[in-house]
């Protein structure tokens, strides 16, 4: 059980040092990657997540799930995960995706007193709305994250089982499938997809020293938790039907 914790811990970090990393790079004032727009943040965050598994892997959580909503998922799929487990696992998702929020801070150092835009800010670390709306935000990370947990379903079902796909190649096709989620459907919420991706590093916000900073949108942050954990319950049904 400590690998699994270890390897989500991690995970995470790394998941978020390089998808808050690239998000960085295209927004923060003088960056050099100022301006490159969301296909760069789409291909990074497909990177992050790609490189994150991986990472997990080789330090001992086999699942890699780097998400709560996925973890949840696996253990209402039944079999992989007791209920005692996924506590310890879940807090270390939530922790990883802090420390890698902190380091992404650090990173940039010298960035943010020069960004004077509170939201440019704050979308480093946490997804917003582009259109307020708390009934369409949340459905859209309900279906962005449904199609997620599906879809990883699919990767890792019978497109593999049948020797038709390596498994090996599960981390990066999980990558491309997170980019295509965020290229597709990112143009509303931003895609948290991922409570511990969004709720972690906005902690982080609220308590760093980020000069000019801003407030850290606590109106909205149930919707980025509630909404995937929903689409994770709804991912793994459609999981349970049809693979």
């Amino acid at each position: 059980m400590e690998d699994i914790v270890l390897g989500e811990f991690l995970g995470c970090i790394f998941l978020m040092l390089f998808g808050g990393g690239v998000v960085a790079n295209c927004v923060l004032t003088k960056s050099k990657g100022l301006n490159t727009g969301w296909l760069a943040i789409a291909i990074g965050w497909g990177f992050a997540v790609m490189g994150a598994v991986f990472v997990a892997k080789s330090t001992g959580s086999v699942q890699a799930d780097l998400n709560p909503a996925v973890t949840l998922a696996k253990y209402l799929l039944g079999g992989i995960y007791t209920l005692e487990q996924l506590t310890p696992i879940i807090l270390a998702q939530f922790l990883g995706c802090f420390v890698g929020s902190v380091i992404v801070w650090l990173a940039y150092y010298s960035h943010w007193k020069e960004t004077k835009d509170p939201s440019t800010i704050l979308s480093v670390f946490s997804t917003g709305p582009a259109i307020r709306s708390s009934g369409a935000n949340f459905m859209n990370e309900v279906i962005g994250t449904c199609v997620l947990v599906f879809g990883i379903g699919a990767i890792f079902g019978k497109a593999t089982n049948n020797g038709a796909i390596s498994p090996a190649m599960g981390p990066y096709f999980v990558g491309l499938l997170v980019w295509a989620v965020i290229l597709s459907l990112g143009g509303a919420t931003g895609c948290a997809i991922n409570p511990a991706r969004d709720l972690a590093p906005r902690i982080a916000h609220s308590l760093l020293p980020i000069s000019g900073k801003g407030k850290s949108d606590w109106g909205y942050a149930w919707i980025p938790v509630l909404g995937p954990l929903v689409g994770g319950i709804f991912g793994a049904l459609l999981w349970r039907a049809f693979l």
